[in-house]
């Protein structure tokens, strides 16, 4: 194993100090990876009680810091030199700064990463983050309407083997510090009003539109699901027979085109109730995504697959139905298909653009 670094800290054990090296990565502009069961020389020492571990981490992840950090984390196991080690991945938190709830919001709870280590932010640097931290999030914003139902929602956590059970608003955190309805319980409710469009034009431009759908004013998740298999109609397979065997080779990259449609979904922001959309060239497709880069991320950032996503409560959903995967992985996915110039950034929009 490499040494530890700026974004990689290895524990021997779970250790009482893992909630300050959490906190630490989540206030760290990159994020970082914890990896437990490795000692400090990078020695592959493994876990004895990796359920029991994975479950405590988890659990204190959940409960011992604030602002939540719910959706900005991931904890796998995986096998390094025969042994299993405990690997948990924070992304940089869109909230900071990030605190040990029992320390308080203070030198004494609140960390940065600086080197290998998990340093005490200094007060300036907590009352700077602090007044810059993003208010306007889907999370605080009250849902428009209050009357909500979830069968949808609820269909698709039976489907992938969870049961919402009676506290579910609570848990998913889809309720303002006022216990009402916030709006992503509205983008996932049954019935609401967010509509994602999908164009098909004739030629390679916007004048001769021959197809617009709509999929929406249901739960996102289902709008989702309906836009993934309208684009998998679309992305037609194509046949080639040579004189030694028969090709077959689809439009776009599958896999790739899966992420691109996922993120666009997930880390659009609909705080200005404008949803992402698809658009189908004769040469191309086009997804276009409301909100540009997160803040504070850079395209070197981007594309090196760190994570800060803008609406970590519909990742955490969107997640435990397997719609997706680690994080920070869908961009890497989509470069392997495609380069980074598909990518065009501007400062309230982000466009991928795939060739067919």
């Amino acid at each position: 194993m490499v040494s530890e670094t700026n974004r990689i800290e290895y524990k021997q054990q779970l250790t009482d100090d893992l909630e300050k090296e959490a906190v630490a990565f989540l206030n760290y502009r990159e994020g970082g990876v914890i990896y437990v069961g490795i000692d400090k020389g990078g020695r592959t020492v493994g876990v004895g009680d990796i359920d029991g571990d994975m479950l405590k981490i988890k659990d204190r992840l959940k409960n011992n810091i604030l602002p939540s950090c719910m959706g900005l984390f991931d904890v796998v196991v995986e096998n390094i030199n025969g042994r299993e080690v405990i690997k948990i991945t924070f992304a940089s938190g869109v909230e900071k700064p990030y605190y040990i709830r029992k320390l308080g919001l203070s030198e004494r709870g609140t960390f940065i990463r600086v080197g290998t280590a998990a340093e005490p932010m200094p007060v300036r640097m907590i009352e700077s983050l602090f007044a810059k931290r993003t208010r306007n999030s889907v999370s605080k914003i009250k849902s428009p309407v209050q009357r909500l139902t979830f069968e949808q929602l609820k269909i698709y956590y039976e489907g992938s083997g969870r049961i919402l059970g009676d506290h579910f608003a609570s848990n998913l955190e889809l309720l303002t510090g006022n216990s009402e309805y916030n709006y992503v319980a509205y983008l996932l409710a049954d019935l609401n009003s967010v509509s994602v469009k999908v164009a098909k034009y004739a030629g390679d431009d916007r004048v001769d539109l021959i197809e617009s759908n709509e999929y929406g004013y249901c739960s996102l998740v289902k709008a989702t699901k309906q836009v993934l298999d309208k684009v998998n109609v679309e992305n037609r397979t194509l046949t080639k027979i040579t004189s030694k065997e028969r090709e077959e080779k689809r439009l776009w990259n599958p896999v790739a085109l899966r992420e691109a449609i996922i993120n666009a979904m997930v880390h659009n922001d609909y705080t200005l109730e404008i949803p992402p959309k698809f658009e189908f060239f004769d040469d191309r497709i086009e997804i276009t995504s409301f909100g540009g880069l997160p803040v504070g991320m850079t395209e070197r950032e981007f594309f090196e697959g760190y994570s800060v996503p803008r609406n970590k409560e519909l990742m955490r959903v969107f997640r435990d139905l397997d719609l997706v995967e680690h994080l920070g992985s869908g961009v890497p996915r989509i470069l392997k298909s495609y380069s980074k110039e598909c990518f065009l950034f501007t400062e309230n929009f982000l466009r991928m653009v795939f060739p067919a």
